[in-house]
């Protein structure tokens, strides 16, 4: 038997791993600093929560992995960490609104492959429920903008609002398959005009419609597009009260033609990019979604909300080579010579201390063991040999340097926490 992961799955190594881990580490501590607290929810789902009226839509639910268990119920892989979110939140009517949560997990599409788009992914998720007002989309973006700049990417925020969509729609007199004309428009930037304009007139657009419609998709200042419904007027309004709240900051840019293709936003709706271009899907999405968790509960009540998840498998894609790669998260690798219980003992109390100590438990030389941990990049090697013991000491290696420096074992995890600050 040939040995291989599922398609449009794949292994990250320690290397990857310790990397993935990092980015995750940076998300929590900017979520947590916006006030927000961690939820989590199951990967299998009962696929009528995940088909429902008001959660992804018919694209989605062709991507969406179904499974039946023993019982003969149906069920789904979910496909995102929102559909969940609304679920629970309608599961516990005495939530206390605002309701700010964030859940970090996989989540599966049975969709096309390629370099940054797989089946198994992780989805990192900020969610706001309870607040119609744009500040919370605000929020949303600067941290946003916050992650980014943690991790040192260049990025631009795309901006758009589905109530304007619509009054553009309406605006060129396109009345029918509003959501099939809203997919295409979303695919402008990867089939350019000519492409979208074929798929438009497949839906039985005619020539006019078309004109109109991506001549207004090219107007980029806000106060020069003209929208005469009250819905795209509304949805105008939201969007230069948003950039009002963030001092039209340049790493956010207005684009009429972003459209989600996700059939559950109702507002807001955008999308992050590098400058550069370096992966051309976005690093991260979202956008606002008020009608979802009344649909799950079958009443008028409304449930404003609105949230982004962040697409941890094309992040790191950008960051792998401009960040070191560690293959281990050891800080410290004890050799023994001849004394295994005593550094045994050492390596215990070290990790006591909250250090990050591997030893040697297979008995190699020292050469071996020297060449293991240079290889791992392991910064701090550590000697213990009767002749240290003896003087109530061990001999420490600087692998980077090579210097060599014989520490009190009293006074060793203080040498040791200087040396690695």
């Amino acid at each position: 038997m040939e040995l291989q992961t599922a398609k449009g799955t794949r292994d990250f190594p320690p290397e990857e791993k310790i990397l993935r881990n990092r980015v995750v580490d940076t998300l929590k501590t900017i979520f947590e600093k916006y006030g927000f607290s961690p939820l989590e929810t199951p990967i299998l789902e009962r696929y009528e929560t995940l088909s429902a009226k008001y959660a992804g839509g018919s694209e989605i639910l062709k991507e969406t992995f179904k499974l039946k268990d023993q019982g003969d119920r149906q069920l789904g892989l979910r496909y995102d960490l929102t559909v969940p979110m609304c679920r629970f939140v309608g599961m516990n009517p005495t939530l206390k609104m605002p309701f700010k949560r964030y859940q970090i997990g996989r989540v599966f599409r049975d969709g096309p492959i390629s370099s940054d788009r797989v089946r198994e992914f992780w989805s990192c998720d900020v969610d706001v429920v309870g607040s119609k007002s744009m500040i919370a989309e605000a929020e949303i973006l600067s941290l946003t903008l916050d992650v980014f700049k943690e991790l040192k990417l260049d990025i631009i925020i795309k901006v758009n609002n589905r109530k304007l969509l619509n009054g553009i729609l309406e605006q060129a007199d396109i009345t029918r398959y509003k959501d099939d004309v809203i997919l295409v428009i979303d695919k402008l930037e990867k089939i350019t005009e000519k492409g979208v304009s074929k798929e438009l007139e497949t839906l039985g657009l005619n020539n006019e419609q078309i004109n109109d419609l991506l001549k207004l998709l090219k107007q980029k200042d806000l106060k020069k597009l003209k929208i005469s419904s009250q819905e795209g007027q509304e949805g105008l309004k939201e969007l230069e009260e948003l950039f009002d709240y963030l001092k039209n900051n340049k790493s956010i840019e207005f684009d009429p033609s972003l459209a989600r293709g996700l059939a559950y936003y109702t507002g807001t709706v955008f999308e992050v990019f590098t400058k550069k271009g370096q992966v051309s899907s976005s690093l991260a999405a979202g956008g606002r979604y008020d009608k979802m968790i009344g649909g799950f509960l079958e009443t008028e009540k409304e449930y404003p909300a609105m949230g982004i998840a962040f697409g941890l498998n094309r992040i790191c894609l950008l960051l792998k080579d401009k960040i070191f790669k560690k293959k281990t998260v050891t800080d410290i690798f004890i050799i023994p010579i001849s004394t295994q219980k005593k550094s045994f003992e050492i390596a215990n109390r070290l990790r006591q201390e909250g250090f990050k100590i591997d030893l040697d438990i297979i008995g190699r030389g020292i050469s071996k063991n020297l060449d293991y941990a240079n290889k791992l990049g392991i910064p701090y090697v550590i000697f213990i040999g009767e002749e240290e013991l003896s003087k109530k000491s061990v001999k420490i290696k600087n692998m980077q340097s090579g210097k060599e420096t014989t520490v009190r074992i009293s006074g060793l995890a203080k040498y040791l926490k200087k040396e690695l600050k």
